[in-house]
Protein backbone atom coordinates (compact mmCIF):
# COMPACT_ATOMS: atom_id res chain seq x y z
CA UNK A 1 0.00 0.00 0.00
CA UNK A 2 1.55 3.44 -0.93
CA UNK A 3 2.26 6.10 2.08
CA UNK A 4 -0.31 8.98 1.76
CA UNK A 5 0.33 10.40 5.00
CA UNK A 6 1.64 14.24 3.88
CA UNK A 7 -0.64 13.86 0.77
CA UNK A 8 -2.11 17.74 1.31
CA UNK A 9 -4.85 19.67 -0.81
CA UNK A 10 -2.83 22.80 -1.88
CA UNK A 11 -5.79 25.02 -1.32
CA UNK A 12 -6.67 25.95 2.42
CA UNK A 13 -10.91 24.82 2.33
CA UNK A 14 -13.12 27.81 2.97
CA UNK A 15 -14.22 26.41 6.67
CA UNK A 16 -10.41 25.82 7.77
CA UNK A 17 -10.00 29.35 6.68
CA UNK A 18 -12.45 31.06 8.51
CA UNK A 19 -11.73 28.65 11.57
CA UNK A 20 -8.36 30.39 11.20
CA UNK A 21 -9.23 33.83 11.30
CA UNK A 22 -11.49 33.29 14.30
CA UNK A 23 -9.41 31.42 17.04
CA UNK A 24 -7.45 33.59 18.10
CA UNK A 25 -11.03 35.09 19.37
CA UNK A 26 -12.14 32.15 21.79
CA UNK A 27 -10.27 30.18 23.94
CA UNK A 28 -7.70 27.52 23.57
CA UNK A 29 -9.73 24.19 22.57
CA UNK A 30 -8.41 20.44 21.82
CA UNK A 31 -8.03 19.67 18.46
CA UNK A 32 -11.11 18.70 17.01
CA UNK A 33 -11.22 15.28 14.25
CA UNK A 34 -11.10 17.92 11.55
CA UNK A 35 -8.23 19.40 12.81
CA UNK A 36 -5.96 15.58 13.24
CA UNK A 37 -3.14 15.25 11.84
CA UNK A 38 -5.19 13.08 9.05
CA UNK A 39 -6.81 16.19 8.07
CA UNK A 40 -6.30 17.51 4.57
CA UNK A 41 -4.00 20.76 4.52
CA UNK A 42 -0.56 21.73 4.09
CA UNK A 43 2.75 19.88 5.52
CA UNK A 44 3.31 20.72 8.97
CA UNK A 45 7.21 21.17 9.98
CA UNK A 46 8.58 21.46 13.62
CA UNK A 47 11.87 23.19 14.14
CA UNK A 48 12.75 21.73 17.29
CA UNK A 49 15.87 22.38 19.51
CA UNK A 50 17.48 25.51 21.85
CA UNK A 51 18.34 28.89 20.65
CA UNK A 52 20.45 27.90 17.43
CA UNK A 53 17.36 27.02 16.22
CA UNK A 54 14.82 30.04 17.97
CA UNK A 55 17.05 32.93 19.28
CA UNK A 56 16.29 33.81 16.92
CA UNK A 57 17.03 30.80 14.70
CA UNK A 58 17.37 32.78 11.38
CA UNK A 59 18.33 29.32 9.08
CA UNK A 60 14.39 28.99 9.47
CA UNK A 61 13.78 31.92 7.55
CA UNK A 62 15.87 30.92 4.91
CA UNK A 63 14.88 27.81 4.78
CA UNK A 64 11.39 28.80 4.62
CA UNK A 65 12.05 31.16 1.36
CA UNK A 66 14.45 28.22 0.14
CA UNK A 67 11.12 26.14 0.29
CA UNK A 68 8.73 28.77 -1.57
CA UNK A 69 10.87 29.44 -4.02
CA UNK A 70 11.34 25.29 -5.16
CA UNK A 71 7.38 25.36 -5.43
CA UNK A 72 6.83 23.85 -2.04
CA UNK A 73 4.12 26.04 -1.05
CA UNK A 74 1.85 23.81 0.51
CA UNK A 75 3.62 23.36 4.03
CA UNK A 76 3.50 25.21 7.30
CA UNK A 77 5.77 25.93 9.87
CA UNK A 78 4.61 25.11 13.22
CA UNK A 79 5.56 25.80 17.42
CA UNK A 80 4.03 27.10 20.41
CA UNK A 81 7.02 29.58 19.74
CA UNK A 82 6.42 32.86 17.41
CA UNK A 83 8.90 34.81 15.51
CA UNK A 84 11.43 36.44 16.61
CA UNK A 85 12.84 38.75 14.11
CA UNK A 86 15.53 37.86 11.39
CA UNK A 87 14.51 40.85 8.94
CA UNK A 88 12.46 38.60 6.19
CA UNK A 89 8.92 37.30 5.35
CA UNK A 90 8.64 33.88 7.04
CA UNK A 91 6.34 31.62 8.62
CA UNK A 92 8.78 31.86 12.15
CA UNK A 93 6.48 29.24 14.12
CA UNK A 94 9.07 27.17 16.11
CA UNK A 95 9.50 25.34 19.06
CA UNK A 96 13.42 26.15 19.96
CA UNK A 97 13.61 27.43 23.43
CA UNK A 98 16.98 28.89 24.06
CA UNK A 99 18.95 27.19 27.04
CA UNK A 100 17.07 24.12 26.89
CA UNK A 101 18.65 20.84 27.36
CA UNK A 102 16.97 17.65 25.15
CA UNK A 103 18.14 15.93 28.43
CA UNK A 104 15.64 17.72 30.54
CA UNK A 105 12.69 18.01 27.54
CA UNK A 106 12.42 14.46 27.70
CA UNK A 107 13.09 14.31 31.74
CA UNK A 108 10.35 16.52 32.15
CA UNK A 109 7.97 15.15 29.49
CA UNK A 110 7.54 18.62 27.65
CA UNK A 111 7.60 17.47 24.40
CA UNK A 112 3.88 15.92 24.58
CA UNK A 113 1.60 19.35 24.95
CA UNK A 114 3.66 20.81 22.22
CA UNK A 115 3.14 18.31 20.04
CA UNK A 116 -0.44 18.48 20.90
CA UNK A 117 -0.26 21.92 19.92
CA UNK A 118 0.77 21.85 16.93
CA UNK A 119 0.13 17.93 15.10
CA UNK A 120 3.56 17.95 12.50
CA UNK A 121 4.03 15.91 10.47
CA UNK A 122 7.87 16.39 9.71
CA UNK A 123 10.26 17.05 13.07
CA UNK A 124 13.21 19.36 11.89
CA UNK A 125 15.29 19.10 14.73
CA UNK A 126 19.10 20.62 15.83
CA UNK A 127 19.03 19.71 19.65
CA UNK A 128 21.43 19.11 22.27
CA UNK A 129 24.03 21.78 22.56
CA UNK A 130 23.60 22.74 25.77
CA UNK A 131 23.70 19.13 26.58
CA UNK A 132 26.95 18.81 25.19
CA UNK A 133 28.40 22.06 26.64
CA UNK A 134 26.91 20.89 30.09
CA UNK A 135 29.10 17.88 29.76
CA UNK A 136 25.94 15.58 29.77
CA UNK A 137 26.83 12.15 28.15
CA UNK A 138 26.04 11.23 24.33
CA UNK A 139 24.41 7.91 25.81
CA UNK A 140 21.97 10.53 27.41
CA UNK A 141 21.49 12.54 24.90
CA UNK A 142 20.69 9.89 22.68
CA UNK A 143 18.62 8.28 25.39
CA UNK A 144 16.42 11.34 25.18
CA UNK A 145 16.57 11.40 21.36
CA UNK A 146 15.00 7.86 21.60
CA UNK A 147 12.04 9.51 24.47
CA UNK A 148 11.50 12.15 22.08
CA UNK A 149 10.88 10.38 18.73
CA UNK A 150 8.57 7.83 20.70
CA UNK A 151 7.06 10.99 21.99
CA UNK A 152 6.65 12.07 18.22
CA UNK A 153 5.20 8.88 17.11
CA UNK A 154 2.49 8.82 19.79
CA UNK A 155 1.72 12.25 18.10
CA UNK A 156 1.42 11.09 14.82
CA UNK A 157 2.72 7.41 13.73
CA UNK A 158 4.11 8.34 10.28
CA UNK A 159 6.18 10.85 11.57
CA UNK A 160 9.35 12.19 9.54
CA UNK A 161 12.28 12.82 11.28
CA UNK A 162 15.18 15.39 10.52
CA UNK A 163 17.70 15.38 13.35
CA UNK A 164 21.06 17.02 12.44
CA UNK A 165 24.99 16.12 13.67
CA UNK A 166 24.74 19.67 15.01
CA UNK A 167 27.34 22.50 14.49
CA UNK A 168 30.58 22.59 15.99
CA UNK A 169 31.03 24.78 19.01
CA UNK A 170 34.41 26.14 20.69
CA UNK A 171 33.11 29.03 23.31
CA UNK A 172 35.78 30.43 24.86
CA UNK A 173 34.70 29.42 28.16
CA UNK A 174 34.29 25.50 27.22
CA UNK A 175 37.94 24.12 25.57
CA UNK A 176 36.57 20.73 25.64
CA UNK A 177 33.28 21.48 24.24
CA UNK A 178 34.87 21.24 20.57
CA UNK A 179 35.73 17.33 21.26
CA UNK A 180 32.50 16.63 22.48
CA UNK A 181 30.76 17.95 19.74
CA UNK A 182 32.59 15.43 17.60
CA UNK A 183 32.21 12.38 20.14
CA UNK A 184 28.49 12.65 19.68
CA UNK A 185 28.17 13.44 16.05
CA UNK A 186 29.80 10.36 15.82
CA UNK A 187 27.02 8.69 17.54
CA UNK A 188 24.20 9.87 15.90
CA UNK A 189 24.21 8.06 12.38
CA UNK A 190 24.03 4.40 14.31
CA UNK A 191 21.40 5.61 16.68
CA UNK A 192 19.60 7.06 13.57
CA UNK A 193 19.77 3.88 11.77
CA UNK A 194 18.37 1.91 14.63
CA UNK A 195 15.47 3.33 15.51
CA UNK A 196 13.97 5.05 11.93
CA UNK A 197 11.60 2.42 10.31
CA UNK A 198 9.69 2.60 7.64
CA UNK A 199 6.84 4.05 8.64
CA UNK A 200 8.54 7.12 10.52
CA UNK A 201 11.91 7.64 8.71
CA UNK A 202 14.57 9.07 10.76
CA UNK A 203 17.84 10.84 8.27
CA UNK A 204 20.19 12.24 9.16
CA UNK A 205 21.20 15.89 8.10
CA UNK A 206 25.08 16.55 8.79
CA UNK A 207 25.44 20.41 9.70
CA UNK A 208 28.58 19.65 10.77
CA UNK A 209 30.69 19.28 8.02
CA UNK A 210 32.24 22.58 6.39
CA UNK A 211 31.01 24.74 9.45
CA UNK A 212 33.46 27.00 11.17
CA UNK A 213 33.16 28.39 14.10
CA UNK A 214 35.57 31.11 13.14
CA UNK A 215 33.81 32.44 10.48
CA UNK A 216 30.42 30.80 11.12
CA UNK A 217 29.23 32.01 14.17
CA UNK A 218 29.46 35.35 16.01
CA UNK A 219 29.94 33.79 19.94
CA UNK A 220 31.95 30.09 19.38
CA UNK A 221 28.25 28.17 19.66
CA UNK A 222 25.69 30.57 17.58
CA UNK A 223 25.63 31.27 14.18
CA UNK A 224 26.24 34.42 12.45
CA UNK A 225 24.64 35.15 8.90
CA UNK A 226 27.06 32.84 7.00
CA UNK A 227 26.52 30.25 9.30
CA UNK A 228 22.29 30.46 8.91
CA UNK A 229 22.95 30.29 4.95
CA UNK A 230 24.96 26.63 5.33
CA UNK A 231 22.20 25.55 8.35
CA UNK A 232 19.38 26.38 5.56
CA UNK A 233 21.46 25.20 3.18
CA UNK A 234 21.53 21.93 4.26
CA UNK A 235 18.21 21.37 6.01
CA UNK A 236 16.67 21.93 2.71
CA UNK A 237 17.76 18.95 0.02
CA UNK A 238 16.75 16.75 3.12
CA UNK A 239 13.59 17.95 4.04
CA UNK A 240 12.58 18.78 0.30
CA UNK A 241 13.19 14.87 -0.22
CA UNK A 242 10.50 14.41 2.39
CA UNK A 243 8.06 16.58 0.79
CA UNK A 244 8.26 14.76 -2.33
CA UNK A 245 7.98 11.71 -1.31
CA UNK A 246 5.24 12.53 0.77
CA UNK A 247 2.87 12.75 -2.98
CA UNK A 248 4.12 9.23 -4.22
CA UNK A 249 3.40 8.34 -8.14
CA UNK A 250 1.51 5.91 -9.35
CA UNK A 251 4.12 2.95 -9.42
CA UNK A 252 1.44 0.92 -12.64
CA UNK A 253 1.52 4.40 -14.55
CA UNK A 254 3.91 3.78 -17.46
CA UNK A 255 4.55 7.73 -18.04
CA UNK A 256 5.54 7.49 -14.24
CA UNK A 257 8.81 9.16 -13.41
CA UNK A 258 9.42 6.76 -10.57
CA UNK A 259 10.78 4.21 -12.70
CA UNK A 260 13.39 2.85 -10.96
CA UNK A 261 15.71 2.68 -14.67
CA UNK A 262 15.28 6.56 -15.09
CA UNK A 263 17.04 7.10 -11.96
CA UNK A 264 20.16 8.85 -12.33
CA UNK A 265 22.85 10.85 -10.07
CA UNK A 266 26.04 13.13 -10.13
CA UNK A 267 28.78 13.75 -7.43
CA UNK A 268 30.80 16.80 -7.10
CA UNK A 269 33.92 17.51 -4.73
CA UNK A 270 34.83 19.85 -2.16
CA UNK A 271 38.41 19.83 -0.43
CA UNK A 272 37.05 21.46 3.37
CA UNK A 273 39.99 22.09 4.94
CA UNK A 274 43.89 20.98 4.75
CA UNK A 275 46.93 19.78 6.90
CA UNK A 276 50.47 18.72 6.51
CA UNK A 277 49.75 14.81 5.13
CA UNK A 278 46.25 15.07 4.59
CA UNK A 279 43.12 17.15 4.08
CA UNK A 280 39.37 16.68 4.52
CA UNK A 281 37.08 16.45 1.87
CA UNK A 282 32.83 16.44 1.02
CA UNK A 283 31.14 14.72 -1.67
CA UNK A 284 27.71 15.80 -2.71
CA UNK A 285 25.41 13.42 -4.47
CA UNK A 286 22.49 14.92 -6.68
CA UNK A 287 19.59 13.19 -7.91
CA UNK A 288 19.79 14.57 -11.43
CA UNK A 289 16.84 12.64 -12.81
CA UNK A 290 12.75 12.79 -12.52
CA UNK A 291 12.74 9.36 -10.82
CA UNK A 292 13.65 8.96 -7.11
CA UNK A 293 16.83 7.10 -6.40
CA UNK A 294 16.43 4.79 -3.68
CA UNK A 295 20.21 3.96 -3.36
CA UNK A 296 23.53 5.13 -4.91
CA UNK A 297 27.46 4.24 -4.98
CA UNK A 298 30.28 7.24 -5.63
CA UNK A 299 33.37 6.09 -7.20
CA UNK A 300 36.77 8.54 -5.66
CA UNK A 301 39.98 8.47 -7.03
CA UNK A 302 42.11 11.25 -5.47
CA UNK A 303 44.61 12.83 -7.82
CA UNK A 304 48.27 13.07 -7.16
CA UNK A 305 48.25 9.21 -5.02
CA UNK A 306 46.17 10.69 -1.92
CA UNK A 307 44.12 7.77 -0.41
CA UNK A 308 40.79 8.11 1.00
CA UNK A 309 41.31 6.85 4.74
CA UNK A 310 37.92 7.55 6.40
CA UNK A 311 34.49 8.63 5.46
CA UNK A 312 31.20 9.12 7.49
CA UNK A 313 27.61 8.90 6.36
CA UNK A 314 28.89 6.60 3.44
CA UNK A 315 30.33 2.75 3.56
CA UNK A 316 34.10 2.72 2.43
CA UNK A 317 35.37 0.46 0.27
CA UNK A 318 38.75 0.84 -1.38
CA UNK A 319 40.79 -0.34 -4.40
CA UNK A 320 44.47 -1.58 -4.71
CA UNK A 321 44.94 1.56 -7.49
CA UNK A 322 43.62 3.63 -4.26
CA UNK A 323 40.17 4.39 -6.11
CA UNK A 324 36.96 4.46 -3.19
CA UNK A 325 33.67 3.22 -3.59
CA UNK A 326 31.22 4.80 -1.40
CA UNK A 327 27.98 3.49 -0.95
CA UNK A 328 25.43 5.37 1.04
CA UNK A 329 24.32 4.63 4.47
CA UNK A 330 20.65 3.31 5.34
CA UNK A 331 19.64 6.61 6.08
CA UNK A 332 20.55 9.11 2.86
CA UNK A 333 20.31 6.22 0.09
CA UNK A 334 16.79 7.32 -1.07
CA UNK A 335 16.53 11.21 -2.47
CA UNK A 336 13.62 12.43 -4.82
CA UNK A 337 14.28 14.34 -7.64
CA UNK A 338 16.74 17.10 -7.24
CA UNK A 339 17.50 16.60 -3.88
CA UNK A 340 21.28 15.73 -2.68
CA UNK A 341 22.88 14.11 0.28
CA UNK A 342 26.59 14.19 1.17
CA UNK A 343 29.43 12.64 3.04
CA UNK A 344 32.63 13.50 4.40
CA UNK A 345 36.20 11.73 4.10
CA UNK A 346 39.79 12.07 5.29
CA UNK A 347 42.43 11.41 2.81
CA UNK A 348 45.90 10.98 3.54
CA UNK A 349 48.17 13.47 0.93
CA UNK A 350 51.81 13.76 -0.06
CA UNK A 351 52.79 17.24 0.84
CA UNK A 352 51.78 19.76 -1.91
CA UNK A 353 51.25 23.42 -2.60
CA UNK A 354 48.27 22.44 -5.00
CA UNK A 355 44.08 22.40 -3.94
CA UNK A 356 43.39 18.67 -3.35
CA UNK A 357 41.00 17.33 -6.02
CA UNK A 358 39.57 13.82 -7.10
CA UNK A 359 37.27 12.26 -9.76
CA UNK A 360 33.98 11.42 -8.48
CA UNK A 361 31.18 9.86 -10.68
CA UNK A 362 27.76 8.48 -9.01
CA UNK A 363 25.88 5.73 -9.92
CA UNK A 364 22.13 5.20 -8.89
CA UNK A 365 21.74 1.78 -7.13
CA UNK A 366 18.54 -0.26 -6.85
Amino acid sequence: MRDTRLLRLRTLPLLGLLAALLLPLGPTVAPSAAASPAAAGPVRVMPLGDSITGSPGCWRALLWNRLLDAGHTDIDFVGTLPAQGCGAAHDGDNEGHGGELVTNVADQNLLPARLAATLPDIVVMHFGTNDVWSGVSPDRILAAYTELVGQMRESNPDMRVLVAQIIPMNPGTCAACAQRVVDFNARIPAWAAATGTDRSPVTVVDQWTGFDTATDTYDGVHPNDAGNEKIAARWFPALAAFLEAGVPGDPDDPDDPGEPGDATCTASFRAVSTWQGGYQAEVTVRNTSAAPVTGWRVTVVPADGARVGQVWNGTLGTAADGTATVTNASWNGTLAPDASAAFGLIATAAATSSAPTATVDCTATS
